[in-house]
């Protein structure tokens, strides 16, 4: 996929601060880290669609399904190649599937990227891109070391990422401009 449109979760100030905290150990270790990408729509989030292009969605629809209580779990690894993501796992929860297929249901049919589709979702919080396989070990270490503990989140706001315009617009909730 080119350029793309997402739909996201952002979370809580809490939990937004948990994960920057991870950011920022991995980064203080010399790893990749999100914490590297100073764009201001760069924040934890929980992405829930990803296609190529995407209508206009009535964000008001799903406003009263906010918040969502989440929890963040174990590290997880995507990707293939010399590198890989290195993510927070979302531990599914019937509210959260049924908000994740409420999102799928208002945007209608489309190019959803295989990993955003209901069904075939994996939701998880993005640490670290493009982490190379020798320094697995390290990375993973390094959240050990700060105790990994599962992180007790709510997504209290979806927003929209355009990434060709590279703007990010309110849809619901709260807390989905302003970086925390």
């Amino acid at each position: 996929m080119g350029a793309v449109v997402s739909v996201e979760f952002v979370l809580d100030a809490s939990s937004d601060a948990a994960v920057r905290r991870e950011w920022v150990l991995l980064e203080a270790a010399g790893l990749p880290s999100q914490a590297r990408h100073a764009g201001m729509s760069n924040r934890p989030h929980l992405t829930l669609l990803v296609r190529t292009a995407l209508r206009d969605l009535p964000g008001a629809a799903l406003h009263h399904r906010l918040p969502i209580e989440v929890t963040l779990g174990a590290p997880v690894l995507f990707g293939g190649g010399r590198t890989r993501v290195l993510a927070r796992s979302v531990v599914p929860t019937a509210s959260l599937l049924e908000c994740h297929e409420a999102v799928h249901a208002l945007a209608g049919p489309g190019d959803d990227a295989p990993h955003t589709k209901p069904g075939e979702w994996t939701p998880h919080v993005t640490l670290a891109r493009r982490l190379p396989l020798d320094r697995i070990g390290e990375a993973l270490a390094v959240l050990a070391d700060d105790g990994v503990e599962p992180i007790a989140a709510h997504a209290v706001g979806l927003r929209r990422w355009d990434a060709a315009s590279k703007t990010v617009s309110h849809l619901a909730g709260r807390g989905t401009l302003e970086p925390c």
